[in-house]
């Protein structure tokens, strides 16, 4: 039983649950905070192992919101899981690379490639 989540779509292939985002900005931080809970709550509540966040409808990604995929990396790696990014438009992505969060994270062209890259 999957609880109602607000900001995200959630899809089912194979075992990777796909992760899509509602909103376009990720800036305000009542916003980011209650992401942030929800996307904790999938690898928390829900025991999620396999996570691909596809940022293919995110227009702008503030700093806070990085930090919660920040947090959200260390509670799936404590859990034994894996976690992907897709999808990421060049100027967020330049973002990723000036924070080095592009070490950190596993960042694929598309969907198809991040899926693939889970096996």
């Amino acid at each position: 039983m999957t609880a109602e989540y607000q900001h995200l779509d959630l899809s089912q292939v194979g075992d990777v649950t796909v992760v899509r985002f509602r909103n376009q900005k990720i800036v305000e931080d009542i916003y980011i905070q209650e992401l942030g809970q929800e996307l904790f709550r999938l690898v928390e509540a829900d025991g999620r192992q396999r996570l691909l966040l596809d940022f293919a409808a995110v227009d702008f990604l503030s700093s806070a919101a990085l930090g919660k995929l920040i947090t959200l990396d260390k509670k799936m790696k404590a859990h034994g899981g894996t976690l992907k990014l897709s999808n990421i438009r060049p100027e967020i992505y330049e973002v990723f690379a000036i924070t080095k969060l592009n070490r950190l994270f596993d960042i694929r062209k598309d969907e198809a490639d991040a899926l693939a890259a889970f096996l």
